[in-house]
């Protein structure tokens, strides 16, 4: 029952109403019978209880009786152990003493036999050392040593300590007399007479130790060196490089000697002409340190000879490796691949090549003027022979020459040098490979004046070789990069990096993927013009779709047909035909200003017309392909996409201004941004006189104010390649763009990715610094605004007379002097960052560097 028990709320549940008062006589009844049986329970509980409680204190006195006679049987036991204990240790008390009395004396007799047999052999050993007797010395000399070995615990008893001195004695005796038994016999050149005798006595150089091995192996090694120095050393003509390979021919010599005379009288466990070997190479090593230091401070001022520098090292390298193979159980690792298949680490690699390694610059040096004078020459050249047939797979030749010179000399440097100096190779295989992708590549894209036309587009079939040759490049970087690290040491793998050069090669694709749009641009720019020349402002009606649609068609169909037939992989196709069709919207939203006024008729005319265009721009991805084959999803996608960012200035502009609320509501549904600017461009697009558009303008603002439409952006990208009133000229919108300014150049057809670069302003922008030639990479405009006529995708171009004055000649040089190098950086980091949204563009079509698979093949 709750503490909170209430008779009177529980008695009303009983009786909830006064008719339930009736059945009061039963509920008592009821109650009643409840109450007994509850005093029935509780009286059997207490019963049950009192019970158990007699049987828990009867329990508890029975185990305290048990406890009580347990203890003493306890007791009992332990004191019956305790006498037990006793009596076993009185009997084996008499045992005990007889183990240890037998132990002791077991130790006595093997000590005094121990001692009776070290005095036996030092005695024999005294006798057969003056006898010069050194096989059975050695024999006694071992045993002596060993015997010796076991009183050192002893040494505090007079007669033992004193023979342990005289085993000491004897053993320096005989380290002396056996050292002067082998100078006496060299000094005397007797060494065939007693070759039997000296190998005997390196037996008990052996049982004296590695000390005295040591000894004896440094003699001899300094006393056959000994004449090596006096003329190597003493003679500055004899030490100079240009004698190194007589140094190398004496040694060879001295080892002939030593394997027909000498290796008979030492052990083969010595391995005394390795030791000979090993000594050699550390004195010549050291000699040519010298020698090189003082080459490299000549006081006529003239530097090392390169060529004398690579025969030496050369040589040097052939000498390392014939020791190798002679001192190695297996063969030394390969200098091509330098992996091996023995576990024996190399023991001569090095060991006089690496005085050379400090002035290895020298080396690195004459690589980078010889491609110095390459990438001029490669400049010069052609993309392909005349008389060689064109065909879409090719590269350009100098192209897999340089790859070929680098491979020859990646070989060639990982024989002489693994360390800093591969990685001063690498940084100079990077600079070219810069100075290739912006001398060579982009100057066979750029377009040049010529003649009397200012601007010439550069053929297809170069174009062609370039984006060919920029995918080779960029593959192949990677692998040299891998390449490179595959042979040079792992402290400095880190260091290697050729990224940022295939970066720059993938920039050099996507500029010519712009050249190939640009030959399109320039054959639709009439078509164009037709567009503008049309009175979009007086169409009353609308029809069929306009005839500059369908000529348009035509020319994109032809030219895009024509230029996929050349691009083998899909890969390149689909980032052209996807380029394509943003030039050819962003070129529409341009063009749309340059026909103002536009009627609402003209607006809903213009709204057909790129419904037709981008239906024409649906299958140029296939247009090769055999009939009825579909386009990719994904590319139709794109398509979509593009031209979508037409409909809706288009159906703005369809909207009439009267009511003036009708056309502010379709302005903030379809731009939907906040920008006065850019609603007075819808104004000036619809042809509204300035003083009709003041109310226009404040109902607009007075809307973009509601609550509804907080949420807006300031600005539509909808609407930014359309310019002011300002900037409008016969021949189109004028945007700056420039070489330097292609970092902040954002994509029209990835708009909802802000932070991609697009393709088309980084080619034209590219291009155009190229065209430019040298002056440009030398002023500080280079990352300013340089004018240019192009649209912010490139799609159009003005007539050529305004793109480039006429008195301005043709470059004859592109070389770029030591004063714009920052210029030539500012190019280089773009065509990098150009590369990287490049790749990543293009990586969605398929593996990259592999067109043999369709790319976007179900998507």
């Amino acid at each position: 029952m709750s503490a909170n028990y209430d008779p009177v709320d529980h008695l009303n549940a009983i009786f909830p109403h006064p008719s339930a008062l009736s059945s009061i006589t039963k509920t008592s009844r009821a109650l009643n019978q409840y109450q007994n049986d509850l005093e029935k329970d509780i009286t059997e509980l207490v019963r049950r209880q009192s019970i158990s409680d007699a049987e828990s204190v009867k329990s508890i006195w029975i185990a305290k009786n048990d406890l009580a006679e347990l203890f003493p049987k306890v007791e009992d036991v332990r004191a019956r152990a305790m006498q037990t204990e006793e009596t076993i240790t009185d009997m084996t008390a008499d045992i005990k003493r007889l183990d240890n009395t037998k132990r002791n004396l077991t130790l006595s007799m093997t000590a005094l036999k121990r001692l009776q047999m070290l005095t036996t052999a030092y005695d024999q050993l005294r006798g057969q050392s003056t006898s010069r007797q050194y096989r059975e010395c050695a024999q006694l000399l071992q045993a002596v040593i060993q015997l010796m070995a076991h009183f050192k615990s002893y040494r505090s008893i007079d007669q033992i300590a004193t023979l342990s001195r005289n085993v000491s004695d004897l053993q320096r005796e005989m380290l002396e007399q056996v050292c002067e038994d082998f100078e006496v016999t060299f000094a005397k050149s007797e060494i065939s007479q007693r070759r039997g005798m000296l190998a005997e006595a390196c037996l008990v150089m052996d049982a004296l130790g590695d000390n005295a091995r040591s000894r004896l192996i440094t003699w001899y090694c300094n006393t056959q060196l000994r004449e090596y120095r006096q003329v190597f050393r003493g003679n500055e003509e004899a030490g100079s490089l240009d004698n190194i390979s007589r140094r190398y021919a004496w040694f060879k010599r001295m080892l002939k000697t030593y394997d027909d005379e000498h290796a008979i009288m030492f052990p083969a466990n010595w391995r005394m002409n390795e030791m000979l070997a090993n000594a050699f190479c550390e004195g010549t090593r050291e000699d040519f340190k010298g020698i090189l230091s003082r080459s490299v401070r000549r006081a006529d001022g003239q530097s090392l000879d390169v060529e004398l520098l690579l025969s030496c090292l050369q040589e040097t390298l052939d000498f390392e490796h014939g020791l190798e193979r002679r001192f190695s159980n297996a063969s030394r690792a390969s200098i091509d691949t330098l992996s091996s298949d023995s576990e024996r680490a190399p023991v001569f690699s090095q060991a006089i090549s690496e005085a050379f390694e400090p002035y290895l610059s020298v080396w690195v040096e004459a690589q980078d003027k010889e491609l110095s004078t390459m990438i001029p020459r490669y400049r010069q050249q052609p993309p392909k022979s005349p008389d060689e047939e064109f065909s879409p797979q090719m590269v350009i030749p100098s192209s897999m020459e340089l790859f070929n010179f680098y491979r020859r000399t990646l070989a060639q440097c990982a024989k002489l040098s693994t360390g800093p100096r591969l990685v001063e190779l690498s940084k100079v295989f990077g600079q070219y490979l810069d100075q290739y992708a912006q001398q060579v590549l982009l100057f066979y894209v750029s377009e040049r004046p010529s003649g009397q036309t200012p601007s010439k587009i550069p053929k297809l079939e170069d174009t062609i070789l370039v984006l060919n040759t920029a995918d080779y490049c960029f593959n192949t970087c990677t692998q040299l990069e891998e390449k490179i690290k595959s042979r040079i040491d792992e402290g400095f793998k880190a260091s290697v990096d050729l990224q940022s050069q295939a970066d720059a090669f993938m920039g050099i694709a996507s500029a010519t993927v712009r050249a190939l749009i640009r030959r399109v641009e320039v054959d639709v720019e009439p078509t164009w013009r037709e567009m503008r020349n049309t009175g979009w402002g007086k169409i009353e009606s609308v029809g069929d779709q306009s005839s500059w649609v369908g000529e348009m068609v035509k020319v994109i169909k032809r030219k895009a047909a024509e230029i996929l037939s050349v691009l083998h992989k899909q890969q390149y196709a689909r980032a052209f035909c996807d380029n394509l069709v943003d030039s050819i919207a962003n070129n529409f939203v341009v063009n749309i200003f340059q026909c103002r006024p536009i009627s609402e008729i003209g607006a809903e005319q213009m709204l057909l017309d790129s419904y037709a265009l981008k239906k024409g721009c649906e299958p140029l991805l296939t247009i090769n392909a055999p009939p009825n084959t579909a386009s990719p999803a994904g590319y139709i996608k794109r398509v979509n996409q593009a031209m979508s960012r037409i409909d809706p200035i288009l159906k703005t502009l369809q909207v009439r201004p009267s009511p003036p609320e009708a056309l502010v509501q379709a302005y903030l549904i379809h731009i939907a941004d906040k920008s006065d600017t850019n609603f007075r461009k819808i104004l000036d697009l619809k042809g509204l006189r300035k003083q009709d558009q003041s109310h226009l303008m404040e109902l607009f603002q007075a809307h973009r104010a509601s609550p509804r439409n907080e949420k807006l952006p300031q600005s539509s990208a909808l609407l930014a390649p359309l310019a002011g009133p300002s900037g409008s000229s016969a021949g189109g919108p004028t945007i700056a763009s420039s070489i330097g300014s292609l970092p902040g150049a954002v994509t029209l057809s990835t708009s909802n990715l802000p932070a991609r670069f697009d393709p088309s302003i980084f080619g034209n922008a590219i291009m155009n610094a190229a065209r430019d030639g040298v002056d440009r990479f030398g002023t500080p405009n280079l990352g300013g605004s340089t004018p240019s006529m192009s649209t912010p995708s490139g799609a159009m171009s003005p007539p050529v007379q305004q793109q480039q004055p006429q008195q301005q000649q043709p470059r004859a040089s592109f070389e770029v002097p030591t004063s714009v190098a920052t210029g030539a950086g500012n190019l280089n980091e773009n065509l990098r960052n150009i590369g990287k949204f490049f790749k990543r563009d293009i990586g969605g079509f398929g593996r990259f560097g592999s067109g043999s698979k369709p790319a976007d093949e179900g998507t």
